[in-house]
């Protein structure tokens, strides 16, 4: 038999040991021809194991897989053992975790009813619980407006302290917000990937990607690092991003944008699906609006409308709600912070008119609000309490 990659090696009297590395014939099974994500699930109901798959008679695989030769010939021949060697070499290298779908730290969501798509093997980097109390997809547009990447950072800030995994898809645009605001907020945020973890697309989110991986985050797909980027993979990708949560959220949409794909996906699952609603004629607010439209998705306008609609109790105090949980604002900034805290949303010159201070010492106020994590500068210098 063709097995040269093995976990561990030792010698005992003088005799060589060897362990193969338990996930073989599991990422064996996903390399076989013609075997896809539903039909590897329905052969495991079959099939006790993959290895056992691997160890059956022809006359048996003649009766599950018919006139399918080239499966059969893959299987007796062990054609595909020469990748899963090459895999687990980068596996090992890495420090890769391979998870099979009845493994206990598998993304147990992804086996709910539903999930007829879901992988049996997902490759993850990272340290993140993949099996968390509480998850939410956030996706939307590459090509998102300043209002976009505002309202996912408002989102994700609601979530602070909640122990929410925020998950998306680390493209550019509301993806990269999403989980840019999860590392600001302290939650852990898991990037699904459209490709093998050899690579990372697109390469501007690099960065991003080892913040994530050191703040407790992980990348995670169901690709092999072998494999081209094809443009089928991105839509491929969209079912575990939306399988891997509680609940989907699309900030900012076109009406044939990949959010609107993740969108379609979470409500085959029966997962709970949500959407800002943006400006008749807007062309990023068309995809939101056709799935509220059509009561796909449950309009919102912050995170308290997701906990409200998920039945989920709030843990931690929100913030900005008394001015006596912030003893170290300043005189200036607390003068500032009163008139957001009544007015949610103000310009800076309606500041100057509320107050006696100069605009150089409201500018410096709304700084140090804003370092504090206590406002935020909207676009048109309109200032936002948090």
């Amino acid at each position: 038999m063709h097995l040269e990659y093995y976990a561990a090696t030792h010698r005992n009297n003088g005799e060589k040991q060897v362990e193969m590395h338990d996930k073989y014939y599991d990422i064996a099974l996903t390399m076989l021809p013609g075997i896809g994500c539903r039909s590897a699930r329905q052969l495991l109901e079959i099939v006790p194991s993959s290895k056992d798959l691997f160890d059956m008679p022809e006359s048996g695989l003649k009766e599950i897989f018919g006139r399918r030769v080239e499966i059969i010939n893959a299987i007796r021949t062990h054609s595909v053992f020469a990748a899963v060697d090459k895999e687990l070499g980068f596996i090992e290298k890495n420090r890769i975790r391979v998870l099979y779908y009845k493994d206990a730290d598998f993304p147990q969501r992804l086996n709910l009813p539903g999930c007829v798509d879901a992988p049996v093997v997902v490759y993850t980097l990272g340290n993140a619980d993949l099996n968390p109390q509480r998850a939410v997809s956030v996706v939307g547009t590459r090509k998102a407006t300043p209002q976009g990447i505002e309202l996912t950072q408002r989102l994700v800030d609601g979530f602070r302290g909640e122990g929410i995994t925020v998950v998306s898809g680390l493209a550019l645009g509301i993806d990269a917000a999403s989980h840019e605001a999860a590392l600001a907020n302290g939650l852990p945020t898991v990037g699904v990937l459209a490709h093998g973890l050899n690579r990372l697309y697109p390469p501007q989110n690099r960065n991003l990607a080892k913040r994530m991986i050191a703040q407790g985050g992980a990348l995670l797909t169901d690709i092999r690092t072998d494999t081209r980027i094809t443009p089928s993979m991105f839509p491929a990708r969209n079912r575990i991003i939306a399988g891997l949560t509680d609940a989907t959220v699309v900030v900012e949409a076109s009406k044939t944008g990949g959010a609107l794909i993740t969108a379609n996906i979470a409500n085959s699952y029966n997962r709970e699906l949500f959407a800002f609603p943006g400006r008749v004629g807007d062309k990023y607010s068309e995809g939101c609006n056709a799935i509220i439209a059509a009561c796909k998705a449950m309009l919102i306008r912050g995170a308290d409308d997701i906990f409200a609609n998920m039945g989920w109790e709030r843990t931690a105090p929100s913030a900005g709600k008394q001015t006596s949980m912030f003893p170290e604002l300043k005189n200036d900034e607390q003068v500032v912070y009163n008139i957001l805290a009544d007015k949610k949303e103000i310009s800076v010159d309606e500041i100057h008119n509320y107050c006696d201070l100069t605009l150089p010492k409201i500018a410096a106020a709304l700084l140090g609000l804003e370092l504090k994590n206590l406002c935020r500068c909207l676009p048109g210098k309109i200032y936002k309490i948090l």
